[in-house]
């Protein structure tokens, strides 16, 4: 598994809310807290799609 890079990670934002996202390194994915979606990282690759993005819960 490889980080994604930290200078990304501070000028993507949620497309919903546009708001930060949190990196969670275990599902590799880019956490919106205020939007409650999980959009995913594939091949090193946010794919920052509604659609492609998981609900969380709560």
């Amino acid at each position: 598994m490889s980080d994604i890079d930290p200078r990304l990670l501070e000028i993507l934002v949620c497309p919903v809310t546009k708001k930060p996202l949190r990196y969670d390194r275990a599902t590799q994915e880019l956490i919106s807290e205020a939007g409650k979606l999980a959009f995913p990282i594939r091949d090193g690759i946010p794919i920052m799609l509604v659609d492609e993005a998981r609900k969380l819960d709560g």
